[in-house]
């Protein structure tokens, strides 16, 4: 019998959207996957044809880039962040929807134009520089991981590139959108090798395709 295909996802906001299509798509976790103290990252599942594994997003991208996972869901702002070309994105799933933004100070935002630096704190330093330069712009990435919003008020950087949902944190931290950088919704994606070699892969792709559709 084959090794069961590696299925990731990821930690967060998404997961939740995620679990009803993968169910519909066949792919059911096992009980213990919704135990919130189960520190396990690898699961076994209802079919015998998957595993789940429970990683952060940006290593859902990196697992099934490299083949170490077969098909994944992430955000597209992780895809193009990467843009890893063993990774193959065939399906908008149409959750997970925000969009990726510029931020600063309320009291203080202003145009970029005239400016030829700015200083940007933010966990997608290879989208933010493409955004700026696009406009004239260098931008200096300050790389942070999280705590995105106290940035500025701490001196660190003039303006912040990350995930906005509601902009509720935004507005708490004294912060305004001034810029959209794109929208962004969860993908199904796939490892391009395993697409073309197990034909598991491909059927999955397919179902997912249906139920996005």
């Amino acid at each position: 019998m084959p090794a069961p295909l590696t299925f990731a996802v990821p930690k967060g906001r998404i997961l939740d959207e995620a679990l009803p299509l993968m169910a519909r798509a066949g792919v059911v976790p096992e009980a213990g996957f919704h135990d919130k103290s189960d520190r396990r990252l690898a699961f076994g599942c209802t079919s015998e044809d998957y595993r789940v594994i429970r990683v952060r997003a940006f290593d859902v991208a990196t697992f099934v880039a490299h083949g170490a996972a077969q098909v994944g869901i992430v955000g597209s702002d992780v895809i193009e962040e990467f843009d890893y070309s063993d990774l193959y994105a065939p399906v908008d799933l149409g959750i997970g929807r925000c969009r990726l933004s510029v931020a600063e100070p309320a009291a203080g935002a202003a145009s970029i134009d005239g400016a030829s630096h700015v200083r940007v704190a933010t966990k997608y330093p290879g989208l933010t520089r493409q955004y700026f330069e696009a406009r004239g712009v260098q931008a200096e990435c300050v790389k942070l991981n999280g705590a995105m919003e106290i940035a500025p008020a701490l001196g660190l950087a003039g303006r912040i590139v990350d995930l906005v949902e509601s902009g509720r944190t935004l507005v708490e931290n004294g912060l305004v959108e001034t810029a959209t950088v794109m929208e962004v919704s969860a993908r199904l994606i796939a490892n391009r090798a395993a697409l073309k070699t197990d034909p598991r892969v491909s059927a999955l792709v397919e179902r997912f395709r249906e139920l996005a559709a």
